[in-house]
């Protein structure tokens, strides 16, 4: 019963995951680079990665824990434990050091180290897709 509702709830978590990530660098970024002029919307977006790897990190460190307490196949627990770890130095090292490249005016330097970071979130948005695949199939 409990290894049943802690399934449930880490799918839930996960698909929220799945959305929010998607929602984030698909819809919200783009959204703000259209209404917003450049440097506005580049001063929002920088106090909104903060958050968002936040949340990135703690819905896939609960899913992850969940499963393992559902006693679900290991590969998925493991697959949202990646993501959470992954995300951390994304966030503590990768962000700051994009940021640093922004504000010294290093273009070349920014858009290496964004392309880096685009790849970790289009990783992380296929890793929690796949375990989703998983968890309803």
């Amino acid at each position: 019963m409990i290894a049943d509702l802690a399934g449930s709830v880490a799918l839930l978590i996960t698909a929220w995951l799945f959305g929010g990530m998607l929602l984030f660098a698909a819809g919200f970024a783009a959204f703000l680079f259209k209404v917003m002029p450049v440097a506005e919307a580049r001063l929002l977006i920088r106090k909104a990665f903060p958050p968002f790897y936040l949340f990135v990190i703690g819905t896939s460190g609960a899913a992850a824990a969940l499963l393992m307490l559902a006693s679900a196949e290991a590969s998925t627990a493991v697959l949202l434990a990646l993501i959470a770890a992954t995300t951390v130095p994304t966030r503590q090292i990768l962000m700051p050091a994009i940021n640093r490249a922004t504000d010294r005016g290093d273009r070349k330097q920014f858009a290496r180290l964004h392309g880096i970071s685009v790849l970790i979130t289009l990783a992380h948005i296929a890793a929690a897709g796949a375990v989703l695949l998983r968890l309803v199939t």
